[in-house]
């Protein structure tokens, strides 16, 4: 391997058994699990100081499996984002290490509040209907961490994680060591995977590079290339306590990846937001559009499993798009998806083919968002985490599902206005005269879940009845007490949401073996 290996590319106590049709694991598996000891494979000690061979040649896949596992572990080991400066020279000194991989291929980058993956995903879907060949980046995972970088539509295969990191970490390495020379902290995890994730991109090589922010956009690690197309979500408060208490701090902190002669497609933004946005676009002589003005969802009907869209873009109207997601916010991410794609394969003059729109969307995926994982009874997964969220949430739940008793497990994690979401759970499921609502609360495994005991008393003082809640300290059984009592509603009207943070629904996928 060269010195710059991508500057020239041309080439404690014991869980519950589950009933039988929870336990994602079969026969075979469980014994397998009996074998290993889940504390030494969950704990991170002393795994950022293995050795980490080449393993190219490695003919056993478990070898590879492990290896992305113990490679996550020694991630988890670095610095978090929440105990570093705002900076983008440790990731500059990276590029240069590494022979500046942020700018091997084209970039549509994705910053906003809510409905980044979805719009990533659905824009990475549009470029492969267009023959192109994209490596999308998005955060966090819901069950592995290969589902963070994907090309060609798919995660990263175990075996390319793997070597790839083993290509890159001497050189991260240094950059460590001279970081720390300057007195400041070593890259964080969230910077050395973006690293990785640009080092696979060029290795593939992809064509087009669709990256979603971690967090904000001016100072996120992400935001060392630069985009072509600069897209943003709508804008709320979320991380108000890094990017600032009011929407228009925030909105500064996401313009950020507005670049010099770029182009920016925004979602529509409450007016003193919409301001900012523009305003940074023309002093980077960006050209701009914004839903509600130049492009937007025309019509919509919803239907079983999804929606049928009529989207007016910026060069074309598409009629007839079958989009398999729910909810008048998913309408809007494949309004923002198709007119990002217009503009950066035509500059917003040339219109896209309709029937490759329509193939794009007819098998669009989106995990963890309004996701149904379980008929009889239903089970909904959805990863809303903010006010916002909660809200798009629970107006696509009364939309898309005929239901009159809603099991609501949810866990929410400590850096969340917990008490804002609880509020628009009461006002829009406890006291709506659609829904008989009754709250499971729970903690995942993080550590910074807001303990169940603690989530319970906050939903009282949101104003649940304590009648209303159960409470369980482990998210298997809170599933399994509201899956339970669902199905055990005569009227077959009952279902179960899962949501409150992605944690939770991460883990209740792999619990129902999704």
């Amino acid at each position: 391997m060269s010195d710059q290996p991508f500057r020239d590319n041309d080439s404690s106590e014991e869980p519950d058994d589950l009933p039988e049709e929870l336990n994602p694991l079969g026969p075979e598996d469980a014994e397998i699990a009996e074998e290993i000891d889940l504390d030494d494979v969950t704990s991170m000690e002393g795994l950022s100081d293995l050795p980490t061979p080449a393993r190219e040649d490695s003919g056993d896949i478990m070898d590879d499996v492990f290896s992305v596992e113990s490679i996550y572990a020694e991630l988890r080991g670095r610095a978090p984002e929440t105990e570093m400066a705002p900076r983008l020279d440790a990731m500059r000194l990276a590029m240069d290490y590494l022979g500046d991989p942020a700018h091997s291929a084209p970039v549509i980058h994705v910053t906003g509040t809510n409905g980044k993956t979805s719009t990533a995903r659905l824009v990475e879907r549009l470029v492969m209907a267009h023959d192109l060949r994209p490596g999308r980046y998005t955060s966090p995972h819901l069950e592995r961490v290969n589902e963070r970088i994907s090309v060609d539509g798919e995660p990263v295969a175990d075996r390319t994680f793997v070597r790839v990191w083993d290509e890159i970490r001497p050189f991260l390495q240094m950059v460590d060591a001279r970081l720390e020379e300057q007195g400041e902290v070593p890259l964080t995890e969230f910077e050395a995977m973006t690293a990785l994730a640009f080092a696979i991109f060029a290795d593939a090589p992809v064509d087009v590079m669709i990256l979603e922010v971690g967090l904000g956009g001016l100072w996120d690690a992400t935001n060392v290339a630069d985009a072509q197309v600069s897209v943003v979500t709508p804008i709320d408060l979320d991380h108000t306590q890094m990017l600032g208490e009011t929407v228009e701090e925030i909105a500064r902190e996401k313009a950020g990846i507005i670049k010099q002669d770029g182009f920016l497609v925004s979602a529509a933004q409450q007016p003193s937001v919409a301001e900012i946005l523009l305003q940074t676009a023309r002093e980077n002589s960006a050209e701009f559009r914004f839903e509600g003005v130049e492009f937007g969802v025309a019509d919509r009907t919803p239907g079983v499993g999804g929606q049928v869209l009529t989207v007016q873009g910026l060069a074309g109207r598409y009629e007839e798009i079958a989009l398999p997601l729910l909810g008048a916010h998913q309408a809007e991410n494949a309004a923002l998806a198709i007119t990002a794609v217009e503009a950066f394969l035509g500059g917003g003059g040339k219109e896209l083919s309709v029937d490759l729109v329509r193939t794009a969307f007819e098998e669009a995926t989106s995990p963890g968002r309004l996701e149904v994982v379980r008929n009889a009874p239903v089970v909904i997964l959805d990863a809303a985490h903010n006010p916002h969220g909660v809200a798009a949430s629970a107006r696509a739940v009364e939309e898309s599902f005929d239901v009159r008793q809603l099991n609501i497990v949810v866990g929410i994690l400590q850096d969340k206005d917990a008490r804002s979401m609880l509020n628009i759970m009461r006002e829009k499921y406890a006291e709506s005269p659609e829904f008989d609502a009754r709250l499971y609360v729970t903690a995942s495994t993080s550590p910074r879940a807001i303990p169940a005991e603690d989530l319970a008393e906050m939903a009282f003082d949101a104003g649940f009845d304590e009648d209303q809640v159960e409470v369980h300290d482990r998210l298997d059984n809170a599933t399994v007490a509201a899956i339970s009592d669902a199905a055990t509603r005569e009227e077959l009207d009952a279902a179960v949401l899962v949501t409150g943070s992605i944690t939770v629904v991460g883990e209740a996928r792999v619990l129902l073996g999704h």
